[in-house]
């Protein structure tokens, strides 16, 4: 199997496994009760950290608010 084989298969899998544990495969799906949960869980991620300026749960609030 060649990468770009591997590649789409790796990409079927992560959706795959979107759509078994519920993450909505579209931002519009969001409703306006998730957006705590998604702030505090973005600024808790591990790779937060290396985001290129530091962003406060109202940052991470109006982007997703831009997104729904």
């Amino acid at each position: 199997m060649d990468q770009a084989a591997y590649r789409k298969a790796a990409i079927d899998a992560v959706r795959q496994l979107s759509v078994d544990v519920g993450i909505p495969a579209k931002l519009e799906k969001l409703k306006e009760e998730d957006l705590p949960f998604l702030c505090e869980s973005a600024a808790a991620d591990a790779c937060a950290p290396g985001n290129p300026r530091e962003a406060t749960l109202a940052d991470y609030e109006a982007m997703f608010r831009k997104l729904m």
